[in-house]
């Protein structure tokens, strides 16, 4: 059975990840890409649905764990009666290959370790052929199921029970390596690499990226740690951000609320790459605008929320019957069915951060600019259209307000391109339309009566996205509409005091069940407070919010404050990304 979520690590090569639980188990991994189907997948069943464990023999849990510094090199280490040992599991980033290594190096005594290795490929629906290669000195083990195919190679495993399993012992002063390379089955794998080479490749890559980061100053450890998070959720060859590397880890437990999110949204991006340039990460600024444009190019009319991780653009959503899902949590789904929807927000969310890289440095040549020029042409003949919102609803399309907002701020981005970097386009015509949008807003997104903006424009009720009109500067933090609008946020979304999107009970996206407080949005809660002069009231629920991530300083999407555990897709690009924001707006809080 899989572990509780806030027990998973993750390690990762910029291509993939993998997810490593307390005990031992990797339990997520797909190869050779992020969007891959699954070789190990116990996260969403159990062992039968493919799992790499490695442990001590006997019941004995990791006594602590660790990422190097500032790297995504694991580090387990294991107390036992008879010795102490170490493992180090890493996924090697500079070989342009698809590999995982699990280190064991022997501290004390001696201790004898089992691995288990149960591979099933393609969603665990498909039961590899599994032969015994290599030599006596140097053992391998080759899977293969159609276009997939693994080598392992260290210890020799001996088949049990569809899986296989090597046990050895090792002694201080000892390593004992294994690595799984994925490969396609129509080649073969290539050599045996140098192991120590691979991890003191893997350590300098990632040392020297954090090296650029610009100092964060407040909560220094969890900023450092979410941009390294960010960054591994970056794909390396495309430049595309995945919103996370898992599909289908429920919002709620037993109920359908499961999505997959290994897909790079417009959105997500957007955020993740105005967190990475305020911290000093230029390189990946121009290689998601590059990435941005790729995947937009074409007709405006074509553009969608969502994209694969080179720009596709179909992203068919489906059910895999051979996962049961995590705790029972069904359908697991592959694909996303809302990337066809119609979400007005992103325009403004993708004008901000093509501003932010204006102003960082990034070029903005011809095409770049008459590409966004022309997308404005375009959002400015939908003004009239229902969305599905910042949170993809699925039930009737509604006039969103913070979607209209962001409309606005697409708009005033566009201006400011003209006015403050001497580009060309029609100024008066977007000013016209900037406010219309604002006079729009005020008219039927603010409840004059009760003192704050309203979710849409047929309801009375918020929205936790509304905490974003500040951040776009369509508002004032401490402007009253503003108060009014976090002093209902707080009067009704609040649970246990971590706020909820909007009350699933009114029935607005659609859907079954309930959710739990979405941690994203109690992170721009305390940025609201943090910049409208309270800072106590935001030092406190950021102090109680760092102390929700794990061992290792991940984060989820969720967190179910009655069982005080993580829930959603983990790590969570979003959830970080908005950690990053919030230790900023304290930061500078605290300098004023």
């Amino acid at each position: 059975m899989a572990e509780p979520l806030e027990n998973y690590a993750l390690v990762g090569d910029c291509r993939s990840a993998a997810l490593i639980g307390r005990t031992g188990s990797i339990d997520w991994l797909c190869l050779p890409r992020f969007d891959s189907s699954s070789l190990l997948a116990r996260i969403l069943g159990d062992e039968r649905h493919g799992h790499w464990s490695l442990n001590p023999v006997g019941a004995v849990e990791c006594t602590s764990r660790r990422y190097e510094e500032d790297t995504f090199v694991l580090v387990t280490r294991w107390e036992t009666p008879t010795g102490v040992i170490e493992v180090t599991d890493w996924m090697p980033i500079e070989n342009g290959e698809s590999d995982i290594v699990r280190r064991v190096t022997g501290l004390e005594g001696e201790v004898t370790v089992e691995q288990v290795l149960r591979i099933r490929f393609d969603y665990a629906d498909a039961m590899p052929w599994v032969r015994q290669t290599g030599t006596e000195d140097a053992p391998e083990l080759t899977a293969i199921a159609g276009p997939d195919a693994v080598v392992v190679r260290g210890p020799r495993f001996t088949a049990v029970d569809h899986a296989h399993r090597a046990e050895f012992t090792v002694s201080a002063g000892e390593t004992v390596d294994t690595v799984l390379t994925w490969f396609p089955s129509h080649k073969s794998p290539r050599p045996p690499q140098d192991v120590d080479t691979m991890l003191e490749t893997t350590r300098a890559w990632w040392q020297n990226w954090a090296r650029t980061c610009t100092p964060p100053g407040a909560y220094d450890e969890h900023v450092r740690r979410s941009l390294l998070v960010l960054r591994a959720l970056t794909h390396e060859s495309t430049g595309g951000i995945v919103a996370a590397p898992t599909t289908s880890l429920p919002e709620e437990i037993g109920g359908g609320r499961n999505w997959d999110y290994r897909y790079v949204w417009i959105r997500d991006a957007a955020l993740t790459l105005e967190a990475l340039m305020i911290h000093g990460y230029q390189d990946e600024a121009s290689a998601w605008r590059d990435w941005l444009l790729r995947a937009i190019a074409g007709d405006p009319e074509d553009v969608q929320i969502m994209y694969g991780l080179s720009g596709a653009r179909y992203l068919y959503e489906r059910e895999i019957e051979s996962l049961p899902g995590y705790e029972g949590s069904s359908p697991v789904r592959v694909g996303n069915g809302a990337y066809d929807q119609f979400q007005g927000d992103i325009f403004g969310e993708l004008m901000i951060a093509l501003e932010d890289a204006r102003e960082l440095g990034v070029h903005e040549d011809d095409f770049s600019w008459s590409l966004q020029v022309r997308l404005l042409e375009w959002v400015a003949t939908q003004l009239d259209r229902a969305d599905n919102g910042i949170w993809e609803i699925r039930g009737p399309l509604r006039t969103f307000t913070h979607s209209r907002a962001m409309l606005w701020a697409a708009f005033d981005r566009g201006i400011r391109a003209i006015e403050q970097f001497d580009l060309t386009g029609p100024l008066a015509e977007w000013k016209a339309t900037r406010e219309r949008l604002r006079t729009e807003i005020e008219e039927h997104g603010f409840d004059a009566e009760r003192g704050h903006y309203r979710q849409h424009y047929d309801t009375v009720e918020v929205d936790a996205s509304l905490l974003q009109l500040a951040q776009i500067g369509y508002v004032a933090y401490d402007d009253d509409r503003m108060l009014g609008t976090v002093a209902e946020i707080e009067r009704t979304l609040l649970r246990k005091g971590l706020p909820l999107r909007y009350r699933t009970e009114s029935g607005v996206d659609g859907l079954e069940g309930d959710e739990h407080p979405f941690l994203t949005c109690a992170f721009w809660l305390v940025e609201q407070y943090a910049r409208s002069g309270r800072l106590d009231d935001a030092v406190t629920l950021m102090d109680r919010l760092v102390g929700i991530t794990n061992d290792v300083g991940l984060l989820s999407e969720e967190y179910d404050v009655d069982d005080e555990r993580h829930l959603g897709n983990t790590p969570q690009a979003l959830s970080h990304l908005a950690l990053v924001r919030a230790a900023d707006a304290i930061s500078e809080a605290r300098a004023t």
